[in-house]
């Protein structure tokens, strides 16, 4: 039977966190087993913040190596840069076509960077859609997602519905698919937010790259509440529900498996042990990572193995497209 197509993506704007370990990279390992899988490193995406040249490009090879460190076999999935593939922008424009102001306007997204920006540039606004274009480029059937994606992807399928009414069959739909336990892992300065990589300085953040002694200084310092008993409740006990949200999803238990777990200990063993929890759970990873970082020339090598595979089917694709439009090739 022929497996199915997965497509995914990371902007290379900041270290990984433990956020994107959990809602990312536990999965990610299976889920290229089970699909045709194209991995993504979506450094054009990344260009809507204007990021420093020097951090884009080192951050691009950190997840590449991170990739590598989950075990990600790059002659059984498309490991590749974005932007080595030039059809992503072709396509995207070409969608830009086919996308409706107002539902481009009612992305939450792009409203929330409104409301806090006082400038916007038109790659914000058309991000969504450069997103819809690498998802139809591969055929894609599944795209995991966080929930704050999810939104992304069902634009996709609206502007691939209308693509195929007005042009002929030519896109599958492709399915989101959100993780169910632990697809938002929040600050741990503050709970009700989503764990941000953007800044390094954020003491509310665990990153891939800290060491045992910062993690465990940093759980020490979570915001909990002051009645000093654990249970999970996300709307009155938000910091609590984010520890053992952490340390289910790093032990690989239930969060009724965690919450029983604790149902007898204070504040501070149950900092400790998601600590120790998210320590020991780190280290192979980030020991592999760090080998994979120090050696670009390998890098670059899978790099060039991914483009040229991804190249193959965006070139197909859009052949196809341009053809349905009357564009000549």
């Amino acid at each position: 039977m022929e497996k199915k197509t997965l497509y995914t993506a990371i902007k290379p704007t900041g270290i990984i966190t433990l956020g994107g370990f959990i809602g990312v990279g536990q999965s990610l390992q299976s889920m290229c087993e089970e699909y045709n899988s194209y991995i993504c490193v979506a450094d054009l995406h990344a260009l809507t913040i204007n990021p420093n040249p020097q951090e884009l490009r080192e951050n691009s090879y950190k997840l590449i190596a991170f990739y590598l460190a989950l075990g990600l076999d790059p002659d059984k999935c498309t490991l590749y840069l974005q932007s080595q593939v030039h059809e992503h922008a072709e396509m995207s424009w070409v969608l830009n076509n086919f996308t409706m102001f107002g539902e481009a306007s009612r992305m939450t997204q792009f409203k929330d960077y409104q409301a806090k920006m006082k400038e916007l540039n038109v790659g914000i606004f058309t991000y969504p859609v450069l997103m819809a274009g690498d998802i139809l480029l591969y055929d894609t059937e599944i795209v995991p997602v966080g929930l704050d994606q999810k939104q992304h992807v069902e634009l996709c399928r609206d502007i691939a519905t209308r693509f195929n009414h007005k042009m002929g069959e030519t896109f599958l739909i492709p399915e989101p698919v959100l993780r169910k336990e632990g697809f938002k892992i929040c600050g741990l300065q503050s709970p009700t937010k989503k764990m941000s990589k953007s800044d390094r300085a954020d003491t509310g953040a665990i990153f891939l790259e800290d060491s045992p002694e910062e993690i465990m200084k940093k759980v020490k310092r979570a915001v909990t509440d002051s009645d000093n008993f654990v249970k999970y409740d996300v709307e009155n006990k938000p910091g609590v529900s984010n520890l053992l949200t952490i340390y289910a999803c790093m032990e690989k238990i239930t969060i009724e498996e965690a919450e029983k777990h604790f149902e007898n200990a204070n504040y501070g063993t149950l900092k400790t042990e998601v600590a120790n929890s998210i320590i020991n759970g780190l280290k192979p990873v980030q020991d592999k990572y760090f080998a994979y970082l120090n050696d670009k020339e390998y890098l670059n090598t899978i790099l060039e193995k991914g483009r040229k595979k991804a190249s193959a089917k965006a070139q197909e694709k859009l052949k196809i497209v341009y053809e349905k439009l009357g564009l000549i090739r």
